[in-house]
Parts: C-alpha cells; sequence; structure tokens
C-alpha cells in the first residue's frame, strides 16, 4: 500500500509564498510522474504542475512564472514553492503520482488528501 501525505498549506496574505510538500510511503519500487492538482470551491480539479521522471514539466498558465515544482527522487518528495500567491490560489491542493509497488506490477495513480492554501487579499 502506497500513500501521499501533503503538508505545507495555511493562510497567507496576497503576495506571500509557501512551500507544499508531499511524501511517498508504503511499498514503493519506482515513482514515475509526480505532480500537484487544486480544487477550488464549486469548480473542478485541475492540473497546477506536473514532473514526469524529473525531466519534464508543466504548468498550468495561471501559475506559469510563480509556482515551481521540484523532486527528491531520493526521498520520494515532491514539492511545489508558490510565490507571488493571489486571492484566486486559494483551494485544496492535492499531491498525484504514478508509483509502481513492486518491480513486475504497473503504475497505480495515488492520491494524497489534500492541504489547504488560503490567501487572504
Amino acid at each position: 500500500q502506497v500513500q501521499l501525505v501533503e503538508s505545507g498549506g495555511g493562510l497567507v496574505q496576497s503576495g506571500g509564498s509557501l512551500r507544499l510538500s508531499c511524501g511517498a510511503s508504503g511499498n514503493i519500487f519506482r515513482i514515475n510522474a509526480m505532480g500537484w492538482y487544486r480544487q477550488a470551491p464549486g469548480k473542478e480539479r485541475e492540473l497546477v504542475a506536473h514532473n514526469s521522471s524529473g525531466r519534464t514539466t508543466n504548468y498550468a498558465d495561471s501559475v506559469k512564472g510563480r509556482f515551481t515544482i521540484s523532486r527528491d527522487n531520493a526521498k520520494n518528495t515532491v514539492y511545489l514553492q508558490m510565490n507571488s500567491l493571489k486571492p484566486e490560489d486559494t483551494a485544496v491542493y492535492y499531491c498525484n503520482a504514478e508509483v509502481a509497488p513492486w518491480s513486475w506490477s504497473r503504475y497505480l495513480e495515488v492520491w494524497g488528501q489534500g492541504t489547504l492554501v488560503t490567501v487572504s487579499s
């Protein structure tokens, strides 16, 4: 069983910064892609940032230039550095990963429980 645990959310003023962390634990042979999604009240979950095997990264247009995704593969951890935060960034942020629990298994999609980010104006 694989778990993703996020941390780092909270309340911040507009223009401020937060750093989210997401660590994977459990039975892990290999992790492929890792990413961050968010869901604001009354809206659908959307992609924020995505990193594919540590090489290719892509961002939602709304966060380009402000957010940075990074990974520490030795720690099975992904980070999201969020700068110049805006009230419209307020949402629950979810970590997502493609994890192969064993050498012979296919990749499974795993989600974290989410961490709330609130940006006040």
